[in-house]
């Protein structure tokens, strides 16, 4: 069984009688790398400071390997947090930057040494020790904030939207370290993001966050795959939304979802003749036929190509409404205005009504 290395027990946040956080249950186990998704203002960054001891809750527990530390004191507890802003001294070097935290414990300077060295080969900035923040690239600098958050070994590291500040490219090559990192130290990592790329790429689990309440805990794939909310599916990648009302029930209790065009079978019991339902689909996951009209397909045109490299989307115009369609690679021949089929298999349909939302 799973460690739990922190775990908010009935976690809840107000600030000036404002419920911003409602009654959060989570447990985040030893060795994991888990973010909190969402968008700004969720949440989520207050529940990084409420484990930090920076904010206390105002209703519930929060446990850090068991021990109860709601009203422990933010430097006796055993995490550390790195900042979007990365938070390093002005005036002092990249060496007493990474230092600083075990000199206010008073560490032997011989140690203190052996572990700034250790920590500085770790991040790949041996040789830099004189320098000063000034003299650092973001990257540079967020290795510097990443060392000095670790030195401390603790059993928890917090990282609030870190990689923000830094371009494409650079970000790219944060997230494969900082997942190097987590994986050869083996210390829990809670990571706050509004990023989905990030959260995807990067976490073992991810806890998405809406207005205060967490909507699905879960590994990437499964909340990709099998979000449990409308929210979800359309906030983590990208995805196409269909409206649509069940209109039969056949022998099997199968049932039927009819769009303007479209009629799928769908075996989930869960709905009644005549509930508006939504019809989620993912652009990777939709089929095309030039000519042969499928016995379930939606007819449009093509909009526009997007083209990134790697992908080609298609925005094809169905009836006034833009379905996005993923095309591997640049090696097809659809130009703006050809008329194309879509189509899909039942079992890449996500479908909401009313009642998930509430």
């Amino acid at each position: 069984m799973k460690r739990v290395i922190v775990r908010l027990e009935d976690f809840g946040k107000s600030f000036f009688k404002k419920e911003v956080i409602k009654h959060i249950n989570l447990d985040i186990y030893e060795n994991e790398f888990i973010t909190l998704l969402g968008s700004s203002g969720c949440g989520k960054t207050t529940i990084l400071r409420s484990i930090s001891g920076l904010d206390k809750p105002t209703t519930g527990k929060v446990y850090i390997d068991e021990v109860d530390v709601t009203d422990m004191d933010p430097t006796k507890r055993e995490v550390n947090t790195i900042f979007q802003n990365y938070a390093l001294f002005p005036l002092m070097t990249v060496y007493d930057n990474i230092a600083f935290g075990l000199r206010m414990k008073k560490v032997d300077e011989e140690e203190i040494k052996t572990r700034v060295n250790e920590m500085l080969e770790l991040v790949h900035l041996t040789g830099y020790e004189k320098r000063f923040p000034r003299e650092l690239s973001g990257g540079e600098a967020q290795r510097v904030s990443l060392a000095r958050g670790l030195i401390n070994r603790p059993k928890v590291l917090l990282l609030d939207e870190p990689l923000s500040a830094l371009d494409l490219k650079l970000r790219k090559e944060m997230q494969i370290e900082l997942k190097r990192l987590q994986r050869k130290l083996k210390i829990t990592f809670i990571y706050v993001t509004h990023d989905q790329d990030e959260a995807l790429s990067m976490s073992n689990r991810i806890a998405v966050v809406r207005g205060g309440k967490i909507e699905q805990v879960g590994t990437p794939s499964y909340v990709y795959d099998h979000p449990s909310t409308l929210y979800v599916a359309t906030f983590v990648g990208e995805a196409n939304v269909f409206d649509a009302e069940v209109k039969k029930i056949n022998k099997e209790k199968k049932l039927l979802y009819l769009g303007d065009n479209f009629v799928s079978k769908y075996s989930k019991n869960k709905y009644s003749e005549g509930d508006k339902v939504k019809v989620v689909i993912r652009p990777e996951n939709i089929k095309i036929s030039r000519t042969l009209k499928k016995e379930n397909s939606l007819k449009g045109v093509v909009d526009e190509l997007i083209y990134d490299g790697s992908n080609t989307k298609l925005m094809v115009d169905v009836d006034g409404m833009i379905v996005k369609v993923l095309v591997f690679g640049n090696d097809h021949s659809y130009e703006v205005g050809d008329k194309l089929y879509l189509y899909w298999d039942n079992v890449d349909m996500n479908v909401f009504g009313e009642k998930d939302e509430r």
